[in-house]
């Protein structure tokens, strides 16, 4: 039996000037939102580059999670990016 995985991410413009953190039970079908264009404030800004991903096991740990990024500076949220992500590529291609 496969266990349900939540992801918290980080997507952002192509000139990393805009941070949306978001929540999904689906990484691959949420970026594709993203870059479809159904998603109003990453519509707005064009945010759909993939800078950084976290798994968690529960929808709990994951909304925590999230919540405490969004709750971050950005400075924060940066260097945390880059722990991961230190070129601040495009992840998406890793789904």
């Amino acid at each position: 039996m496969r266990l349900r995985q939540y992801y918290v991410y980080i997507v952002s413009n192509r000139y990393n000037r805009v941070l949306y953190i978001g929540v999904t039970n689906n990484l691959h079908r949420r970026i594709q939102q993203h870059r479809d264009g159904v998603l109003g404030f990453t519509k707005q800004y064009s945010a759909h580059k993939l800078l950084y991903y976290d798994v968690l096991d529960t929808a709990d740990a994951a909304l925590m999670r999230e919540k405490q990024l969004k709750n971050w500076h950005r400075e924060w949220k940066l260097n945390l990016i880059k722990t991961k992500n230190p070129k601040l590529v495009d992840l998406s291609g890793d789904l």
